[in-house]
């Protein structure tokens, strides 16, 4: 029997549900269930998702920020076609890349630093950060790690235990000693931890990606003084801020920051193929590669695919060729200004903040009595149930795909793809603002998916304590 994954594709399409909760996922499965979020997405082009019945969905997720460049860009899926043409040797193992080497010439190209100056190549964000932390403890000979609270520097065991949610490590027993959270913005309690100096690094996202929580504008410059202090490197986690999401390259640059290491996934992957990489400087990786015999003391199979290398070198001339960085910038900054322009016509808003397209939009108990008795009602079964409360009408009623920023926040987080106009702005904030209309109502829609969602948290909590 011959294989045709098209034609597997078409025949199985609308199997996804069943699949995924059989062998992948059946609690998520039920999560997207009940917050009506099982769509059967058959299609992606730029910033749009389509399903299995046609309609076109404005997908302000970007796949967490994979989709910079935006979905299928037909630059990256014909670099990836011209590529399996050529039949090229990969994975050898026992030789040197060359399109290895041409990515992390370009990565070095546009950090433009002359401390940074050779690449790790790894599979993903959290990998990037595994290798951060044991290049860090191999070059200073100290073990802490200093990170911030509400951090997220990814969910394997060394990077999870960097995370700053305890929702994510609870369950998993003992982590990496020697790991340490402090407040953002809090300098005194940074420095009473490095001046004990031995902590090899802190761990930093320029913004939040949980929230979205962007430092006091001298925090980061002091931090990194008081590193360089104590001898302490400094780590700028850009999995999630880099190449092109706050309006800059990488989001450090808003402080004009020198880190020591960088991290980098998600967006250079294009969407296509997983691809990282931990940017740092010889002298830090000469302390880790330190003899012929500890040439490949940390490694990664798959870490220079030349399928992923392809993404990599793809994805970077399209943010070039094409503006994406500066349309980031100019872009974000319409859309964050018609949400403040909208934000006194709804109570329910607290706070707009973000930099380029990372932009976080957190809601607040309002002032009126009749719509105070409703925030107090949801946030009695759950503290974050009313960001879903925005998200779910926004994909039902008005086809527009966001997130929640994560557990117990009132807060929705955008991240849209850098390839959007004003035509994508104005629809999404139209419809936000229908949809924070529909709060104002006593009753409808939007508060029957309330009582739905009530009932689920209450029967799950109803079985924790069972």
């Amino acid at each position: 029997m011959s294989f045709n994954i098209k034609e597997i594709f078409h025949k199985r399409s609308g199997e996804n549900f069943e699949l995924f909760g059989r062998y992948i996922n059946p609690q998520f499965s039920k999560v997207l269930k009940t917050i009506g979020f099982d769509k059967i997405y058959t299609k992606g082009m730029g910033p749009y998702l389509y399903d299995s019945q046609g309609s076109e969905y404005l997908d302000f997720l970007s796949g967490y920020g994979v989709f910079a460049i935006g979905r299928n860009h037909p630059l990256l899926a014909q670099s990836i076609k011209d590529f399996l043409d050529v039949q090229a040797s990969n994975m050898v193992q026992m030789d040197a890349p060359l399109l290895a080497g041409i990515l992390a010439e370009k990565l070095i190209s546009v950090v433009g630093k002359p401390n940074i100056n050779i690449a790790f190549f790894t599979n993903s964000g959290t990998e990037s950060n595994e290798a951060a932390i044991k290049f860090a403890k191999a070059a200073t000979g100290r073990n802490r790690i200093l990170f911030l609270d509400h951090a997220f520097h990814g969910l394997s065991t060394g990077s999870l235990s960097l995370n700053g949610n305890t929702e994510f490590r609870e369950g998993f027993g003992d982590l990496l000693p020697g790991c340490e959270g402090v407040a953002l913005n809090d300098l005194e309690s940074l420095e009473k931890e490095l001046k004990k100096e031995d902590v090899a690094a802190f761990f930093v996202e320029p913004i939040q990606g949980k929230g979205v929580y962007i430092p006091e504008d001298h925090f980061l410059p002091q931090a990194q003084n008081l590193c360089r202090k104590y001898g302490t490197l400094l780590v700028a986690d850009e999995v999630q801020t880099g190449l092109g999401r706050t309006g800059r390259w990488f989001g450090y640059e808003h402080w004009d920051l020198e880190p020591d290491i960088i991290t980098i996934s998600k967006a250079l992957s294009g969407g296509m193929v997983p691809v990282g990489a931990t940017l740092t400087s010889r002298a830090i990786y000469d302390k880790v590669f330190s003899r012929m015999d500890r040439c490949i003391v940390h490694s990664s199979t798959f870490g220079k695919n030349n399928l992923a290398m392809v993404c990599g070198l793809a994805t970077l001339s399209i943010l070039e060729n094409e503006n994406l960085i500066e349309n980031s910038r100019v872009q974000g900054e319409k859309l964050v200004a018609q949400l403040k322009a909208m934000a006194p016509k709804h109570e329910w808003i607290k706070e707009i903040r973000g930099k380029g397209l990372m932009i976080g939009i957190e809601f607040g108990k309002p002032a009126s009595m009749a719509n105070k008795i409703k925030w107090n009602m949801v946030h009695g079964v759950d503290k974050g149930l009313f960001g879903e409360l925005i998200v779910m009408p926004l994909l039902a009623k008005h086809k527009v795909l966001t997130q929640v920023s994560g557990h117990h926040q009132d807060i929705v987080k955008l991240l849209p793809t850098l390839v959007i106009n004003q035509k994508h702005i104005d629809h999404f904030v139209n419809s936000l603002d229908s949809v924070l209309e529909d709060c104002g109502k006593i009753s409808g829609p939007m508060w029957e998916m309330g009582k739905n969602l009530a009932k689920h948290a209450l029967s799950n909590k109803n079985a924790v304590t069972a």
